[in-house]
This record gives structure tokens, C-alpha cells and sequence, in this order.
């Protein structure tokens, strides 16, 4: 019992002693650019529905919800009760497969029309 008591007062004090020295000076870190993630820059290529909403052409995911979200704002397809909804239209009746859908339903349904 001693023992563990010395040990402890020991801990105490190197921990009192590490507090009264003064910090030195961190060097500062040089902040490198955030890499993409390699997955979400994979192009892939739209089904025929997604693509007369967001085009043909093959892109990455990222750039896919840009444009889908840039056409659910330019038609006004968000329901104005509910911001989370989505009111499709005729040609996200043919990706969604219903007429309101979530927002974070979304994504899952429109990665069913990715290759």
C-alpha cells in the first residue's frame, strides 16, 4: 500500500513540475488541400431517365446530385411545407418512381440509375 501511495505522490509532482514549464512553441503545420475521395470521383454514367434530367455524359457522383439539385430548384419541385420533400415532375416520376419523395431517399433511388 505504501508503495502504490509513493507512486502516485511521484506522478503528482512530475505532473505539477511538466504544468509550471513553459510551452514551447508548436510548429506550425503546413495545412495541405483535402484530397477527394477516389470513389466519389469515378465517373459513371447516367440511365436514360436520370440523363434528361442531369445529362448524358458521364460524371462523377457529385456532380450528378449538383445538377439534379440545380434542376429540383430551377422547377421549384421543393415542397414548401416540408423543404425535405421533393414533388417530382414527369421526368423524376421516371427516376423516383413516385410522386414526393424525401430528400435522403433520394440518393438511394437515383444510385439505382447509375453505371
Amino acid at each position: 500500500m505504501a508503495a502504490k501511495k509513493k507512486k502516485k505522490a511521484a506522478k503528482k509532482a512530475a505532473k505539477k513540475k511538466a504544468a509550471k514549464k513553459p510551452a514551447k512553441k508548436a510548429a506550425k503545420k503546413v495545412k495541405s488541400k483535402r484530397k477527394p475521395n477516389a470513389a466519389f470521383m469515378k465517373a459513371v454514367t447516367p440511365s436514360a431517365e436520370l440523363a434528361e434530367v442531369v445529362g448524358a455524359s458521364a460524371m462523377p457522383r457529385t456532380e450528378i446530385t449538383k445538377r439534379l439539385w440545380a434542376y429540383i430548384r430551377k422547377n421549384g419541385l421543393q415542397d414548401s411545407q416540408n423543404r425535405r420533400n421533393i414533388n417530382a415532375d414527369d421526368k423524376l416520376k421516371a427516376v423516383f418512381k413516385k410522386g414526393t419523395v424525401n430528400m435522403f431517399e433520394m440518393t438511394k433511388l437515383v444510385a439505382k440509375h447509375l453505371s
